[in-house]
């Protein structure tokens, strides 16, 4: 008598070219036993797609090399009834990425229980035998919240903050040079990566300096703030 055969592990194709992001996006998504793709940009993420099939795409709305809308037009070329789901930390942004076809609009930071809920939504048929995974229980650091965002896994919390801080005066002289050449959308690109960045790994108070500046960008206070709590993580 033969064996009844294993159904394959959903394939997911992960677009994010932040990664920060990236880092909890996989770490988030390791219990659910994906076959998980990872893409940076358009042209990698096509290149995926015409490679193998996928049964779910998670899109950054936000690429180098374009945006998550276009992609999800040329995607839909390969294969239209794949479903897909936005990700980006622009809440303002989701009627319009619902407008453009994604399924639903995951607003960075979220909690790695509330990507996996999403991610079974979308494949309810391929994710129903799996339990769903339930998150566990002031100052530069909040260390419930990325705790609770990463369902407890300290070691990636760890991991994620290495990466975090050794990107971070990158960062930070990228928002300098981009203030002092008053170049609004870099400016913008810059802080919204680093917001959802900041979320992921619980960094508070640099978190409410970022909003701070992406509010009023020409605010001395606003930018004073920013370099204070970019200093005190540094330190």
């Amino acid at each position: 008598m033969m064996a009844s055969r294993v159904p394959p592990r959903p394939r997911v194709l992960l677009v994010e070219d932040d990664p920060i992001s990236l880092g909890f996006f996989q770490a988030a998504l390791e219990p659910l036993a994906l076959r998980l793709d990872c893409a940076d940009s358009v042209a990698a993420a096509l290149a995926r797609a015409i490679e193998v099939r996928h049964d779910l795409w998670l899109i950054d709305a936000h690429l180098p090399d374009g945006s998550g809308s276009a992609l999800l037009t040329q995607l839909r070329a390969l294969h239209a009834d794949t479903p897909a789901l936005a990700h980006t930390a622009d809440a303002g942004a989701e009627a319009r990425l619902l407008g453009d076809g994604f399924l639903q609009v995951l607003i960075k930071p979220l909690p790695a229980n509330e990507l996996q809920r999403q991610v079974r939504a979308a494949l309810p048929e391929r994710l129903e035998a799996l339990a769903p995974v339930s998150p566990a229980a002031g100052g530069d650091w909040d260390e419930d919240a990325a705790l609770a965002a990463l369902n407890g896994q300290q070691h990636h919390l760890i991991a994620l903050r290495e990466l975090f801080l050794s990107e971070l005066p990158g960062t930070r002289d990228a928002v300098d040079s981009a203030l002092r050449q008053d170049d609004e959308p870099a400016l913008r690109s810059h802080l919204h990566r680093l917001q959802a960045s900041c979320g992921f790994v619980g960094a508070a108070r640099l978190a409410s300096a970022v909003r701070e500046l992406k509010g009023d960008p020409r605010s001395s206070a606003a930018r004073h703030q920013f370099h204070d709590a970019v200093a005190a993580l540094l330190h």
